[in-house]
């Protein structure tokens, strides 16, 4: 079996991005420029765990169009061996993504035929899946298909990376005590604490919490390892076995690379598909520093626009911070 191997269970949508100077308040109307491109968190990852050399199998849904034709065309090009699920009544994905001068953004997602993909046509990718090392999923496809991939890859003794977003009501249960790597933002990891451990804080609190005070709150979800990313802050890593993954701290910081962010879509998908392509050949490395490796490529991807396209190869991150 290759190391190497990632399977990707997650959605495809079809960008569609305005950027303006600054945001529209509720009635106003701003001229801005228009592009389109590919998404999608689990796509987005997909093609970045791809561009760090993992073999990448992606298992996902579209419609029936001409967003699904080019999503499969594109996936092809990438070298990404997708399983589709093609739903004949469903449009494929699709998002509305606002960009302000700052790189900030704002996104309304339609997920279409993503809502659709089953946990019978991820069943049918169970020899891939036994073939893999890492299992990564998200939230934006059917939880019964998420649920399901996470079953088979803790069967067959993989190991399992789970992104959080966007944050769920009620489904996050089922879904922890079978992750082993658990990677949420600020907000998602504040909502998972609302959500399953009873327990409520401010998100924008969090930069100011002690390592103790951080560690303490991620030992109370369900996961053997949180990595909180923390945009320009980088990320904070809480193990509940560090000597698992060859770290010699139990919970630590890793600072976020030097860039110039110019669009943060893609930011926290390029480092969730890094990671797991870094973990799918760590070996005996620490995880620390497939997470180093990770915080540079989500910081190399908000230099450049789009999201799945704005994810950087492996060459050009080790050009971009060599030394």
């Amino acid at each position: 079996m290759s190391r190497a191997r990632v399977v990707v269970t997650g959605s495809y949508n079809q960008d569609f991005v305005w950027r303006t100077e600054h945001f529209p308040v509720p009635g106003e109307t701003r001229l801005g420029r228009f592009s389109t491109g590919p998404g999608g968190k689990g796509f987005n990852q997909a093609v970045a765990a791809a561009r760090q050399g993992a073999h990448v199998t992606f298992l996902g849904a579209l419609g029936r169009d001409a967003i699904g034709a080019g999503a499969a065309a594109l996936a092809r090009a990438e070298g990404i061996d997708a399983r589709w699920q093609w739903c004949e009544d469903l449009p494929s994905g699709n998002a509305a993504i606002v960009l302000d001068a700052a790189g900030q953004n704002l996104i309304v997602v339609g997920s279409g035929a993503n809502l659709a993909l089953s946990a019978a046509h991820v069943e049918a990718q169970r020899e891939a899946i036994a073939q893999a090392a890492v299992m990564l999923t998200q939230h934006e496809v059917s939880p019964e298909a998420t649920l399901r991939a996470l079953e088979l890859a803790r069967a067959a003794g993989r190991i399992t990376v789970h992104n959080p977003a966007p944050p769920l009501e009620g489904e996050d249960g089922r879904l922890l005590p079978l992750v082993d790597v658990l990677t949420p933002n600020e907000t998602e990891f504040t909502h998972l604490l609302a959500s399953c451990a009873g327990t409520r804080v401010d998100s924008e609190a969090l930069h100011a919490l002690s390592d103790g005070a951080l560690h303490d709150l991620a030992r109370r979800l369900d996961v053997p390892t949180v990595v909180v990313t923390l945009g320009s802050a980088g990320a904070f890593v809480s193990h509940a076995d560090p000597a698992r993954w060859h770290d010699a701290l139990a919970c630590y910081r890793v600072p976020a690379a030097p860039v110039q962010p110019r669009d943060t879509t893609g930011a926290g998908d390029a480092f969730s598909g890094s990671l797991a392509a870094a973990l799918a050949e760590l070996d005996d490395a620490p995880f620390a520093a497939a997470i180093g490796h990770a915080t540079k490529v989500a910081g190399l991807a908000t230099e450049s626009p789009g999201a799945a396209a704005a994810m950087p190869t492996r060459e050009a991150v080790r050009a971009r911070f060599a030394g």
